[in-house]
């Protein structure tokens, strides 16, 4: 006949033994799942670091393609300056009055064909921090003239 009490032994240590695989399995589900978002983390930095990459060279290729756009309407500027110079009268006031538009169209042309968008932002951004009063006022000014055109 068994012992009673070693009967009572082998239970309790079966049920230690048990309780402690269920921590170990406990502990490596843990363990498991912190490696899972550990990986989670280290994909979604990623895909952020991708997303983030293309959002660069597509606003890089934007400014490059506006800077284009920028120096070929400064060149069909600057060309409309001479035409007009050359066509338009040359004495009296008229005449005057060409040399200056031309002029005017001409310096237009080949700041807009030399600095492109990106200098033209910077220029203005330079000019409203030298004057931030007027540019207020002037910014102002243009909101309530789009303001009563569209509200017309």
């Amino acid at each position: 006949m068994a012992n009673p009490s070693s009967t009572k032994d082998f239970g309790h240590s079966t049920a230690d033994k048990m309780k402690e695989a269920a921590g170990h399995a406990v502990d490596k589900t843990k363990e498991a799942a912190g490696h899972a978002f550990d990986k989670t983390k280290e994909v979604a930095s990623n895909v952020g670091q991708a997303v983030s990459n293309a959002a660069s060279a597509a606003a890089d290729a934007a400014g490059k393609t506006a800077d284009k756009l920028t120096s070929s309407t400064g060149t069909g500027v600057k060309h409309l300056g001479e035409t007009i110079k050359e066509k338009g009268p040359q004495e009296g006031v008229l005449g005057g009055a060409t040399r200056a538009v031309g002029n005017t169209l001409e310096q237009g042309g080949k700041y807009l064909e030399e600095e492109g968008f990106s200098g033209m932002m910077d220029d203005a951004t330079e000019l409203i921090r030298r004057n931030p009063v007027p540019a207020v006022l002037v910014g102002i000014g243009i909101g309530f003239l789009i303001g009563r055109t569209l509200g017309s």
